[in-house]
């Protein structure tokens, strides 16, 4: 049983989002094996799970991910027994950049251009064509999202959003939408950290797999 079976066994009021889920999956392995990049933004408390979920790409999420052997020897062959220690602490990770992570881009980018387009222009800097973006707006409304959304398609990075049941704007804008049926933020909230929980274990095993798995 897989990552999004167990959820769905766990909390059956999420079926109806596990196909677009499994497809947000599948295109982040699919471009993180391919030497690309994950992205995600929200605003508020969609901001902060869009940090969480980098928290849990970035570094082990269930898994360790020691570093490999060969990578462990050549810190050792380089640095000694220092080196040796820091390999041993060090973990696999994901190429996975929230968006928030640069309050003094967003800062100067708001007072000097348009705060809507914070998220549209890192992802017109940073992006490349088969890289991934996740957008999380509970309404579906949120004008820098979309705008966001709009950048993702010029630049040919696959687009996801994360919402509620109010078929905002945001919807008309993305390649995927992942939808839990709820219409109040702080539920909407609260059904989306199990999805993106789900989705990061998925992504680690598939991308970190133990063995007798598939890589």
């Amino acid at each position: 049983m897989d990552s999004v079976e167990k959820l769905v066994a766990r909390r059956p009021e999420l079926a109806g989002a596990a196909p677009s889920l499994r497809k947000l999956i599948a295109s982040t392995v699919v471009a993180l094996r391919s030497g690309g990049s994950f992205f995600v933004a929200g605003n508020g408390g969609s901001g902060a799970d869009s940090d969480h979920i980098c928290g849990e790409l970035l570094k082990g999420f269930l898994q360790k991910r020691p570093l490999s052997e060969a990578a462990k020897n050549e810190f050792a062959g380089l640095f000694g027994a220092e080196g040796a220690d820091v390999a041993g602490k060090l973990q696999g990770g994901l190429r996975a950049i929230s968006l928030l992570s640069h309050p003094a881009f967003c800062t100067a980018f708001m007072n000097d251009v348009d705060a809507d387009l914070i998220y549209a222009q890192q992802l017109w800097a940073l992006a490349r064509p088969g890289d991934v973006f996740l957008g999380i707006s509970t309404g579906g409304g949120s004008k820098n999202v979309k705008a966001a959304l709009m950048a993702a398609k010029v630049i040919g990075v696959k687009s996801f959003l994360l919402t509620g049941n109010k078929h905002g704007v945001c919807e008309k804008y993305a390649d995927e939408v992942i939808a839990v049926d709820e219409s109040e933020t702080y539920l909407i909230q609260e059904l989306h950290l199990p999805l993106y929980h789900a989705f990061c274990a998925a992504v680690e095993a598939e991308m970190f797999p133990t063995e007798g798995e598939k890589c």
